[in-house]
């Protein structure tokens, strides 16, 4: 499937002060176990992410969740497929790729406030975490005015 860049949804802009990438495959023990999962986390993460929202609104949160293929035929194996679930292939741009995550479920949280993200993140533990594996979880912050870590200011 080609990628129009333009039709792609934006995870950089305005991207907060603090971020959490997290992804996690599916134990594959119990499927029925895990459907119940998934459809627990669907129930409820609108939810976790309004009330943080009405209660911390300058902090700004704003999240995606990734759902990959194989997750889907696993779970889901005489449903259709949606149509433009496909398997993640790395998107080369021209200054940057994106590499291919072989995982199961991705999640991508950011925030102005370091505390909301790992709320989120926690909430979503507790219903996602018998069930899966982390794979990797990635805590990203701004450091002083966007400075490098080493205090160096850009000035250019």
């Amino acid at each position: 499937m080609a990628i129009d860049l333009r039709d792609v949804q934006d995870v950089y802009k305005d991207a907060g002060s603090d971020i959490i990438f997290a992804t996690f495959d599916l134990k594959r023990e119990d499927v029925a176990s895990d459907k119940e999962m998934i459809a627990n986390l669907a129930d409820h993460l609108s939810a976790f992410i309004n009330s943080l929202n009405i209660r911390y609104p300058d902090a700004k949160l704003a999240t995606a969740f990734g759902f990959s293929r194989k997750a889907w035929d696993y779970l889901f194996p005489d449903a259709e497929r949606p149509k433009e679930l496909e398997a993640f292939q790395p998107i080369v741009g021209p200054k940057y790729t994106a590499v291919a995550t072989p995982a199961d479920l991705f999640f991508h949280i950011r925030s102005q406030n370091s505390a909301v993200p790992f709320e989120l993140m926690s909430e979503i533990m507790e219903i996602i975490g018998d069930n899966t594996v982390t794979l990797d979880e990635t805590h990203g912050f701004r450091y002083f005015e966007g400075r490098a870590i080493i205090g160096f200011v850009d000035g250019t």
